[in-house]
């Protein structure tokens, strides 16, 4: 636990509470306070994810040219700013430009970031390093959506003003301590040679193990994290009937499985398959799914328990993803191409962030929510089970059989 190492984590917890505060509410806010559609609102929330599909590719290759901390000191300030001025956006014109901001400066985050973790911690710890910065996200998320639903008023455009601009705030300390590790972020100290300097996004698609699991992630994240920010509190208020309260319940469930169980949870993964645990997450997904369902079927206090269960078990399997799957993609990735590598699997978080919140809106607002999620519970399934073949096309050190020797 080096000094930067800590600066990065506080960061990442002063962010992500910035990020919580408004997690999850955008769709209620459009349409509770700006009278817009589900579907309208749900477009925007697509456009900002086909943003982040088309801006990746070039974030990752400024990454890897000029080093992350350069990318960070222009887009984080950007999406900060996009953040603060969707609480005063009353149009639908104008809040497609606010959200198109928002999403230039939030597309160019994930690959940057994932980078600036492989510097600042040595290979033999990076998915210890991964899952710690996790927790510690949804431990900000957590808290955020716990006052963020407190405060929120859906009959008060005041309340939702404060969420965003207190979140848009805490983005720019976030912003400020990032700054600090600029010294890790840099250009590359070693010069790479001539050959190697000429190779770009030709080389990456050619790497047919990660497109392998670029497309099956896609297919689990779909199921997983695209449709959870959208979909839940339109299903908990719109499909269950339950208060907007009992969202920032439920994420909070989630939120303290992450805290509780990380820990044990990295111990437990050391030393075992990295394809057979993205499986298992699949299937930890897919029973989440079926327990949403079947909460429709009990009354109202029964349907908040198994929501809460629900959320419990996709938790755990979040816990097993979020160290797995960026530690896999950084030891597949050479150094010069690694900033690329990253952003080809941040395509995935912003596609499945479009599929899964379009098809979300559609499904619930014309009375189908309880198929929904069965589609959700056999897509991450399947999912699932095509990211357990990636076992014989990964190395045992790369599939995490084996366990690095420590620098």
């Amino acid at each position: 636990m080096t000094p930067a190492l800590r600066r990065l984590l506080l960061g990442t917890l002063i962010g992500f509470l910035g990020m919580g505060l408004q997690f999850s509410l955008f769709v209620l806010y459009c349409h509770d306070i700006r009278g817009f559609t589900d579907i309208i609102a749900g477009w925007m929330l697509v456009l900002e994810a086909l943003l982040g599909i088309a801006l990746s590719p070039l974030y990752g290759t400024l990454v890897d040219r000029f080093g992350p901390s350069p990318v960070l000191a222009v887009a984080m300030p950007i999406s900060a700013t996009g953040v603060i001025a969707i609480g005063f956006t009353t149009t639908v014109p104008l809040m497609f430009v606010v959200v198109s901001v928002f999403s230039v400066g939030g597309a160019g985050m994930w690959s940057a970031f994932s980078v600036l973790i492989t510097r600042i911690v040595r290979e033999e710890h990076r998915q210890d390093a991964f899952g710690i910065n996790f927790m510690l996200m949804n431990v900000g998320i957590g808290i955020g959506s716990l006052v963020g639903t407190q405060i929120a008023n859906l009959h008060d455009a005041g309340s939702f003003q404060l969420l965003y601009t207190m979140s848009g705030a805490l983005m720019l300390v976030y912003a400020a301590i990032m700054f600090t590790l600029r010294r890790h972020g840099g250009r590359l100290e070693t010069p790479v040679h001539d050959d190697l300097a000429e190779e770009g996004w030709v080389e990456v698609l050619k790497d047919r193990r990660m497109v392998r699991l670029v497309l099956s992630s896609l297919v689990v994240m779909v199921c997983g994290y695209g449709s959870i920010e959208a979909g839940m509190p339109l299903f908990v208020t719109q499909v269950a009937k339950l208060s907007i309260h009992y969202v920032g319940l439920l994420f909070f469930f989630n939120t303290f499985t992450i805290i509780v169980a990380q820990l044990f949870v990295l111990s437990g993964i050391k030393g075992r398959s990295r394809s057979l645990l993205m499986g298992l997450v699949g299937l930890l997904w897919g029973a989440s799914w079926l327990l949403a369902t079947s909460s429709l079927l009990v009354g109202a206090i029964g349907t908040v328990a198994i929501l809460c269960v629900g959320q419990i078990v996709f938790a755990i399997g979040e816990t097993i993803w979020q160290p797995v799957s960026p530690a896999l993609v950084n030891d597949l990735s050479p150094e010069h191409l690694r900033g690329r590598y990253n952003a080809f699997i941040g395509i995935v978080w912003a596609g499945s962030g479009a599929i899964g919140q379009l098809v979300a809106t559609v499904f619930i607002q014309y009375g189908r929510g309880r198929l929904w999620t069965l589609c959700l519970a056999g897509g991450a399934i399947v999912g699932g089970l095509g990211l357990t073949t990636m076992r014989r096309v990964l190395t045992p050190l790369e599939d995490g059989r084996v366990l690095p020797e420590p620098a």
